[in-house]
């Protein structure tokens, strides 16, 4: 595993522990040796995910589409910094460089995020880990919609184990280095 992708707010949040999951996140990629790759933005939850990966050594490449980079929200001290034309392909790019995603608390983008690569694991596009920062119960709404999809037969019970949640970033970095994906049933389409 070389590169965790971690989806996140460009806002703080409310909560000074979002930040601090953000930073102790960042550090505990670091630390695992590994790099991160993440929006590119020098705001938010975002500017503090990647400001503890590069003070604790961490390779770390941003990837941003060209009308964020137009409004000058793009962090400059990357160790590499790729400029994309479009939200599509900044997610495109952020799949290809990395080897496991971690979701940070965040709005609609990361919500966007999460739930297309959460896609692609279910149509058996990718086999790469998925894992919610709970922090401060934050995910817990949306680990109950997730549930409450498969009561009412939308997605199937063992497909939830696509993704796992940690309150804790370093026990989150070794989830998704010792992640083995999951025996799956047969999709809908293979059942047809």
């Amino acid at each position: 595993m070389k590169r965790i992708c971690v989806f996140s707010g460009s806002r703080p949040g409310f909560r000074p522990a979002y930040a601090k999951a953000a930073r102790d996140l960042g550090e505990a990629i670091a630390r695992a040796g590994m790099g991160l790759v993440y929006g590119g933005a020098s705001v938010g939850l975002m500017n503090d995910v990647a400001e503890a990966a590069l003070a604790n050594g961490a390779e770390v490449i941003g990837v941003i589409p060209q009308s964020l980079m137009d409004r000058e929200v793009a962090h400059h001290g990357l160790t590499e910094l790729r400029v994309v034309p479009t939200m599509h392909e900044r997610k495109a790019l952020m799949y290809e460089l990395s080897d496991g995603f971690v979701v940070l608390p965040g709005g609609f983008g990361t919500l966007d995020e999460l739930f297309e690569i959460l896609t692609w694991a279910q149509l058996g596009l990718h086999a790469k880990p998925i894992a919610l920062f709970n922090v401060e119960g934050f995910w817990e709404p949306l680990t109950s919609l997730l549930a409450h999809f498969v009561r009412e037969g939308f997605v199937p019970d063992d497909q939830l184990a696509l993704v796992s949640t940690d309150i804790d970033a370093r026990a989150l970095v070794t989830k998704i280095q010792t992640w083995a994906k999951p025996a799956l049933g047969p999709k809908w389409v293979e059942k047809a």
